[in-house]
């Protein structure tokens, strides 16, 4: 997907937003140094995290922007730096839910501070408590200062009111997916698949594709009709990315995807493969194995060979087509310009079509 988010945003987003991190993760580490060594190794952390994402979201904001004729480019970064800063801050609070200690095949920053109190004395539980407090702590520092980034920008006040409300209201919604995502695990409340297709709505796509898409237009100054078009197809494309991203939980590749085909499972998260089991004959044997993982089905092999035989698969392929299918089907009604046309079918495409 890399090459398609170059050629739609152009080259040098990518370095043009990490080199605005560095100046942000700098300057904070600096004024960390006074509070003493443990928050000045937190801002550094906080860095770290920040490092080896594909920067998706920065593209789509930079490449509407661009493809609707916007030439002020300092504005439109800073607002793809913002939504980057959203994104590390939520994987922090993600990886401490769903209590991983792992991202893109290195320790976390909950996993690397656990690590480090451990090494220094700390029982398994006070070290637990410091990383995830840590991982806490940053996530929210993160969220202000994405929340900052927009509120300074230099643009007619109108324009920065509805980019904060825009980023409101995408804090507002994640958080209730999330809120969602665990309780539906934790087993407080047993979904119905359109309880998990909501959820999943809520949580990827409307931070990770419909927020940026309708930020870039804004700064463009775009009508109304305009933004209500890419919100749905952002909303499309993220649910479909989310669906592709759950079956890599499952059945990726760890050495590609830097995370573990075991978590979901044991974490029982209640994805679309799940909800679609549970209504079929393999229902019984799937949920017999997802509570003996540690000694029935160690290496998670004979979920994954039922959720295959019982049709889960196959069943979550035809959502996402169905998805990129219905977002595609909606540029051709649309009267959007052309070149942001054919960018946008090439982002549908490759949203799903990836290995990590």
């Amino acid at each position: 997907m890399t090459g398609v988010l170059t050629d739609f945003a152009g080259t040098g987003v990518h370095e043009a937003v990490q080199d605005r991190l560095d100046a942000f993760f700098t300057d904070r580490i600096s004024l960390a140094t006074a509070y003493g060594d443990n928050y000045r190794l937190l801002w550094e952390a906080a860095r770290s995290a920040s490092q080896g994402g594909k920067m998706f979201r920065p593209a789509l904001v930079v490449g509407v922007y661009r493809d609707f004729g916007g030439t002020d480019d300092d504005s439109a970064l800073r607002i793809a730096t913002a939504f980057e800063l959203l994104h590390t801050a939520f994987l922090l609070h993600d990886d401490v839910i769903d209590r991983d200690l792992v991202r893109r095949g290195v320790p976390n920053l909950a996993g690397s501070f656990a690590a480090d109190a451990s090494a220094r004395g700390a029982t398994d539980a006070a070290a637990q408590t410091w990383g995830q407090a840590s991982a806490i702590l940053a996530g929210d520092l993160l969220i202000q200062a994405a929340q900052g980034f927009l509120a300074r920008l230099s643009a007619p006040s109108a324009v920065r009111d509805a980019l904060l409300d825009l980023f409101d209201r995408s804090i507002f919604v994640t958080a209730a997916g999330e809120l969602a995502d665990v309780a539906f695990s934790a087993g407080v409340r047993l979904p119905s698949l359109v309880d998990v297709m909501a959820m999943t709505e809520q949580k990827t796509a409307s931070y990770s594709f419909e927020a940026p898409l309708k930020a870039g237009a804004i700064l463009a100054g775009v009508d109304a009709d305009v933004l209500t078009i890419l919100g749905e197809f952002g909303r499309l494309v993220g649910v479909a990315f989310q669906l592709r991203d759950d079956q890599l939980g499952v059945f990726g590749d760890e050495k590609v995807t830097g995370k573990s085909v075991l978590n979901d499972l044991r974490n029982r998260k209640e994805t679309p493969l799940i909800a679609h089991a549970r209504s079929t004959p393999r229902w019984a044997q799937i949920e017999e194995a997802l509570y003996d993982l540690e000694t029935f089905d160690a290496d998670g092999s004979t979920v994954r060979a039922a959720l295959e035989e019982c049709g889960a698969r196959t069943f979550v392929d035809a959502l996402i087509d169905d998805h990129v299918s219905r977002a595609e089907s909606l540029l051709d009604n649309s009267h959007l310009p052309s070149v942001l046309v054919g960018h946008l079918r090439d982002v549908a495409r490759h949203a799903v079509v990836r290995a990590a």
